[in-house]
């Protein structure tokens, strides 16, 4: 075959033409794609992330578990009369729960009797206002250190 006949004609398929760069929007957006997505950190598998979860929930449980625990006191204190004249049972409840070796209480039950003077028991005697006062009592409280 003559060399001067062209590739078409030798039945050779023609050679393909050089590909030239053409820096076009789309090619620069392919280049940018391509770069954003090797920076990007890889997702994780479901299971991974369950697995994830489940021990940040652990360490979590832990954490809560560290913290005081409350407890209950049960018991008779009686709550202090304040300036005012009323109970103050927050303080009833702090020393119940000091005896039981915590720090301080919150009163949930409280219980209230009627102390009075033996001269009410002297028969014939009329009772005066001042013989007999209420007395209240925590005698359930929270507990906590």
């Amino acid at each position: 075959m003559a060399p001067d006949r062209p590739a078409s004609l030798r039945g050779e398929p023609p050679p393909a033409p050089e590909r030239q760069e053409n820096p076009g929007l789309l090619d620069e957006m392919g280049k940018l794609l391509d770069k954003s997505l090797s920076v990007l950190p890889t997702l994780k598998t479901p299971s991974e992330t369950i697995d994830d979860l489940n021990a940040r929930a652990k360490d979590a449980g832990a954490a809560l578990s560290r913290l005081a625990q409350p407890s209950m006191a049960t018991g008779r204190m009686k709550c202090p009369v304040s300036a005012n004249g009323a109970p103050d049972c927050k303080a009833g409840a702090d020393k119940l729960c000091q005896t039981k070796g915590f720090k301080e209480g919150k009163s949930l039950e409280i219980n209230s009797a009627e102390a009075c003077s033996p001269k009410v028991l002297i028969p014939g005697r009329a009772r005066k206002p001042d013989d007999c006062r209420t007395d209240n009592y925590v005698i359930r409280a929270l507990c906590q250190q």
